[in-house]
């Protein structure tokens, strides 16, 4: 599961959607106990991120996640429920402290309750506020606090609860003491990762890369890729593979598996196509289409009725025929999909787009 993180589509983060696309290429896989799953994601839904989890961890016995780019915010999520995790050197995690919209602005969670918090100790302190801050702080509702502080403890608590039913629950003996494993320490192990995760103090930024060497350092095992030459090699053929595609094509978002794929594309945005509106029966319909790596302008025709003269006035002026399998590729190697465009010809004139 990959997403295009340097295309500006809403669509790009982790949605129910996504779960729904999930469940359904592996609701019917039978006679598999194990699954990895190549993640790459922005983040999104913490929602859609734990109706993931629990759908992946009823269908297979054991799963692992595997990040070579990045898997930020809800995508750290799903990553911290596996019971591995396997890390390139160029793959990354993030902060899990939830975003919020508060009036016009997104922030952290966890600054906004600290922040609060701190106003809290002042006012005690004190008795009272600069009349900036008392100005801020009378904005603020009962239910919006509660709801800010239920959205940090959301991530905290679900990242709690997998570490120590996943990834600990292979977890027999301490590493250096050799002292058997209890779940008193699970439990307090998983605490401590999630609240350091959360603690945007720490990391200072959202979109904070946090690589394998963080991780060991606030107390997660993570196994590197790199020490398996074979497996390396199939991972950074993927993550070269999706980001080809990306950078080509429209696609934005892929699901695949060994037998199945789903690409979703956005269709470009381009001049409307020109339609007679004179006649009673259009012969042909006209587009610019420009790309959007090189900026190239590409003037298209649609032939609506056979006629073989309306072919060749088109080409004698440069003029390119609509592509036969909607896909326009520009001389730079870019891939637009008009797919959309041609259904679009089509419902406006009741008449088919015919093959030139």
């Amino acid at each position: 599961m990959v997403s295009a993180l340097n295309k500006p589509i809403p669509d790009i983060a982790l949605s129910q959607e996504d779960f729904y696309m999930v469940a359904d290429m592996l609701n019917d896989l039978k006679g598999f106990s194990k699954t990895d799953i190549y993640l790459e994601t922005p983040g999104g839904s913490g929602e859609a991120a734990e109706e993931i989890v629990e759908f992946l961890h009823k269908e297979f016995e054991y799963v692992s996640f595997v990040v070579s780019g990045e898997a930020k915010s809800a995508g750290t999520l799903m990553v911290l429920s596996g019971d591995d995790i396997l890390m390139t050197k160029t793959g990354s995690l993030g902060p899990i402290d939830a975003q919020v919209r508060i009036g016009r602005t997104t922030i952290s969670a966890y600054d906004y309750m600290e922040w609060v918090a701190e106003k809290s100790r002042e006012a005690e302190e004190k008795e009272r506020l600069n009349p900036f801050d008392a100005t801020m702080v009378a904005q603020i509702s009962p239910g919006e606090l509660k709801g800010v502080n239920h959205a940090l403890r959301f991530a905290e608590d679900l990242v709690g609860k997998w570490l120590k039913q996943y990834k600990f629950k292979h977890w027999k003996v301490t590493e250096t003491q050799k002292k058997t494993v209890t779940e008193d320490m699970k439990t307090k192990r998983a605490k401590e990762i999630a609240q350091k995760l959360i603690d945007h103090s720490t990391w200072r930024s959202h979109g904070r890369s946090i690589k394998i060497k963080d991780l060991g350092r606030i107390g997660l095992r993570i196994t590197e890729i790199e020490n398996d030459a074979e497996l390396k090699d199939i991972v950074y053929r993927i993550q070269v593979v999706c980001r080809l595609l990306f950078a080509t094509t429209n696609t934005y978002k892929i699901f695949a598996t060994e037998k199945e794929k789903i690409f979703k594309s956005a269709v470009p945005v381009q001049e409307m196509p020109r339609i007679p509106n004179n006649l009673k029966r259009p012969e042909v319909a006209e587009l610019e289409q420009k790309c959007q790596q090189c900026g190239k302008v590409h003037k298209i025709y649609a032939k609506l009725v056979d006629n073989p003269q309306i072919d060749r006035d088109f080409k004698s002026n440069g003029v390119a025929p609509f592509p036969k399998n909607n896909k326009l590729v520009c001389d730079c190697g870019f891939e637009m999909d008009l797919g959309g465009i041609r259904n679009e010809i089509e419902v406006k004139t009741g008449l088919k787009v015919l093959d030139s």
